[in-house]
């Protein structure tokens, strides 16, 4: 998948990427991740994107998005936006897909390899414009599930496509290192120190596009 020597930048939809690992019953270990892709190559960015509910007291995907950003990632966030529909129901809206679109073409003119860590296919467009820039585009994400993570055209436009579940031994967590879920009255504060993630990540996004959102509310594009 990887040339060594090569400079590589990692693109990691963090919506997509969770949900794509939980359908398939697994949680990522970031330390690993990035340290697979460093043994890969020369390891020029990490971005992680994600899209935050700035007013909630306390998020989940908090201490996350803080040990990401002290240990080697790039953390790309942005405030989620809140409107009602037609219908009165409330709706969470919140896509990074612009976000990192800009960043993949400012830096395709210094790496040899993109490493896309997403199924969406609106990412389609962009793996084009990167590979007409002489760069070899990979896709991280499954077919292993019905219907698959990937979208059709996605897949179709990578140079190379990487089933995740190929991954889940190098960049999984270990089962038997899961704790149990930690009181609810645990601070950001407490869980920023908690090696490996020790927290469980955010409930299920209803959509692979989506990163948090409430019980009863939809979580859009």
């Amino acid at each position: 998948m990887t040339v060594p020597g090569e400079k590589i930048a990692l693109f990691i939809d963090g919506a997509n990427l969770y949900a794509t690992a939980k359908s398939l019953g697994f949680d990522i270990d970031y330390k690993k991740l990035l340290n697979e892709f460093r043994t890969r190559g020369y390891l020029l960015r990490a971005f992680y994107y994600t899209a935050v509910i700035e007013d909630q007291e306390y998020s989940s995907i908090r201490p996350l998005i803080d040990w990401l950003d002290y240990n080697g990632y790039s953390v790309v966030t942005k405030a989620t936006k809140e409107f009602v529909d037609q219908t009165g129901r409330r709706k969470i809206k919140g896509n990074m897909d612009i976000e990192l679109a800009v960043d993949a073409m400012e830096i395709a003119g210094t790496i040899d390899h993109m490493v896309l860590f997403s199924g969406d296919g609106d990412f389609r467009s962009l793996v084009e414009a990167v590979q007409r820039k002489g760069v070899k585009v990979t896709v991280i994400s499954t077919i292993s599930t019905q219907p698959p993570m990937i979208a059709d055209e996605l897949r179709r436009q990578a140079d190379v496509f990487t089933d995740i579940v190929t991954l889940q031994g190098k960049i999984g967590r270990d089962p038997s290192e899961r704790p149990a879920r930690p009181p609810r009255d645990v601070g950001v504060e407490g869980a920023q120190h908690t090696p490996q993630f020790l927290q469980r990540p955010p409930a299920a996004p209803q959509r692979a596009g989506a990163t948090v959102g409430a019980h009863d509310d939809d979580f859009e594009d």
